[in-house]
């Protein structure tokens, strides 16, 4: 521990000194460079040359490496030490000094002071030196930094590429992260015999059982940020089997914009299984959009609208008003916002979007100028068996909040729906769908003044009642982890990414258009039954069910008879909506409606009947009624 202690004492004082030591180093081996160049130049003869000329020259390149040195940003630190960059900046810096020495020893100095082939030869071997110089010193710290500390678990890096070469960098780097990097796993077979800092790419992701073996290791960095779901659980199958601990780093997103450091290597998590990377929004356009106005969120305790309502407070409105039926979510949401918990906020409003009386009198006291609209009963299943409670909520509390959203002029209305919504099959698909039909059918009412828009996105990681929360409770029970269907897959995106472009899609939506969020590629549901039932100790089972009614096998994001459009963000699809007149619905209700509150479940065809809704065109042009009781 003291030669430790000695060495980081001397490795302190030369970072302190370094632009002087590297400054002096330069000069010593352009004056050792340039004498070499001599002695090349009269074939190792010391007596056919007068030594008087390199005294000469001496001055002149000091002088001109010193100017040279500062002005490329070689001695201040401006450069990682023995990088590329360096290597550019020094490039260009001995250009000059040559160019320099050259001119003065033909022009300036008594009597051409060495010759001038020598100072071609000079600068050449100068220039190889240095390098060669930087490259031995990076190179012993960097094996000094790998042997430092405590280092307890041998580590094998899955990955070759960018990121792995990040991964190595950062342990190498930090004396204290307790892992000692071993060897590389690569199943690009051009990297076999690559050797990255040191460390050795040993073999493929088949040899990973012989590598853990050879090198004692006993964790895992999986350093692939775009490795498919199937390819992050094959390898975490792998390393269970050999009871090693396995992790991961960040997506790409994180490697452009930053160097990954040793806190940033983790637990491998179930978002590791989606193969997408975070899609970039435009802060500045939303900040526009939000900054200083009156914002409300219905549903705002729940999954979605929490998290609408944290990332809304960062863009400052002037009031951001939270509205739920749910009290104790109300008081979650303004805790994760201000760590306030006393519910005595003038912006909390306790109130269920079936009552469109209190509604009314909230939003005539608070004038809105921005509405999300994210309540709503979202689990397929309870609502195939409840029909008549998706209708009440989704449908005619949408409703609703449309008719005194309207009424108090709000100007941008956001409904919240779902990818269920497209070819809708299942109760919750369908009245979602009606929503977004209604949503857009608003325009038609000379009293609306705003932009009336839908915004749909499918399955969202970790939200309340998701797949993630049902393996969870499944594996902490030890219980079999239930898939519906082996096929099954769902897009899936995070809360806080869903969000963002929740957020993006209000600012740039048109009138009547419903903008479906690009969810990426679709997960299997098994990949991610898989991750918990091998993470278990012991591993559990995965059973398959069957698919429930009203489910599809793959859901879709954009109907057959919707057109993909994307003219404002990549990742948005704006798609134009044939609105519904309330008119319709009434219809419905009047005639069959009763069926879907007596029934403890839908029927074939009670279902064809509510998707015939779904499609019917719009017959009225006159505004939508107030909806009593």
């Amino acid at each position: 521990m003291k030669d430790v202690s000695q060495t980081s004492k001397l490795d302190l004082w030369l970072r302190r000194h370094r632009g002087v030591l590297q400054a002096s180093f330069d000069i010593a081996v352009w004056i050792i460079s340039l004498i070499g160049g001599v002695l090349v130049r009269y074939d190792f003869n010391f007596h056919q040359y007068s030594w008087l000329g390199i005294i000469y020259v001496m001055p002149v390149v000091i002088l001109a490496q010193i100017d040279a040195g500062i002005m490329m940003g070689l001695y201040n630190g401006k450069w990682r030490f023995g990088s590329f960059d360096e290597v550019g900046a020094l490039a260009r810096s001995l250009v000059a000094v040559f160019a320099f020495t050259f001119i003065a020893d033909a022009f300036l100095l008594p009597g051409r002071a060495i010759p001038l082939g020598s100072v071609v030869i000079g600068a050449a071997l100068a220039f190889l030196s240095m390098c060669a110089g930087r490259w031995w010193w990076r190179a012993r710290v960097e094996k000094q930094q790998a042997n430092m500390g405590d280092r307890d678990h041998n580590l094998i890096i899955y990955g070759a590429g960018e990121a792995g070469y990040q991964s190595l960098v950062a342990i190498q780097r930090d004396p204290n992260c307790g892992y000692r990097p071993v060897a590389f796993l690569d199943d690009d077979l051009t990297k076999r015999n690559l050797r990255i800092l040191g460390v050795d790419v040993v073999g493929t992701g088949k040899d990973l059982k012989k590598v853990v073996k050879d090198f004692s290791a006993d964790t895992l960095l999986v350093a692939l940020p775009s490795a498919s779901a199937r390819t992050i659980t094959s390898i975490l199958e792998s390393a269970n089997s050999l009871r090693i601990s396995i992790k991961a780093i960040p997506k790409t997103k994180k490697l452009i914009g930053d160097a990954i450091e040793v806190f940033d290597i983790k637990d491998l998590d179930p978002q590791d299984l989606l193969n997408r990377d975070e899609i970039e929004i435009d802060e500045i356009q939303i900040r526009e959009f939000l900054k200083g106005k009156r914002v409300l969120i219905t549903g705002a305790g729940g999954s979605i609208g929490s998290e609408i309502a944290r990332q809304i407070h960062n863009f400052e409105p002037s009031e951001l008003i939270l509205l739920d039926r749910d009290e104790s979510a109300l008081l979650n949401v303004q805790l994760s916002i201000d760590g306030n918990g006393d519910l005595k906020s003038q912006f909390l409003m306790l109130a269920d979007i079936r009552d469109e009386k209190r509604l009314e009198q909230i939003f005539s006291e608070k004038r809105p100028e921005i509405v999300f609209h994210a309540a709503a009963l979202k689990h397929l299943t309870l609502l195939e068996r409840f029909p008549y409670e998706a209708w009440r909520s989704n449908v005619i509390g949408t409703l609703n909040v449309l008719n005194v959203s309207k009424k108090v002029g709000v100007k941008s209305f956001v409904n919240i729906s779902t990818d269920k919504a497209a070819d809708a099959t299942s109760v919750l698909g369908i009245s979602k769908r009606i929503a977004e039909r209604l949503t857009a059918g608003i325009e038609k009412d000379e009293m609306c003044q705003g932009t009336y828009v839908s915004v749909r996105f499918a399955n969202v990681l970790g939200s309340r009642g998701s797949v993630l929360d049902i393996f969870r409770a499944q594996a902490k029970a030890g219980m079999p982890l239930t898939v519906t269907n082996k096929d099954v897959t769902r897009y899936v995106m995070t809360i806080p990414e869903a969000v963002r472009l929740v957020m993006q899609a209000a600012a740039i939506g048109r009138q009547g258009e419903v903008l479906v969020l690009d969810m990426g590629v679709p997960v299997k549901v098994l990949e991610i039954a898989k991750y918990f039932a091998m993470r278990h100790n012991p591993p559990l089972d995965v059973v398959f069910t069957g698919l429930r009614p009203g489910e599809k096998l793959h859901e879709v994001l954009i109907g057959e008879d919707e057109k993909d459009d994307r003219p404002f963000h990549q990742a948005i699809s704006q798609i134009k909506v044939p609105p519904l007149d309330w008119y319709e619905v009434t219809k419905f209700l009047d005639g069959e409606g009763d069926d879907l509150y007596s029934s403890s479940s839908v029927s074939e065809d009670m279902r064809q009947r509510l998707i015939s809704i779904c499609a019917k065109p719009s017959k009225r042009a006159d505004s939508i009624p107030a909806l009593e009781g």
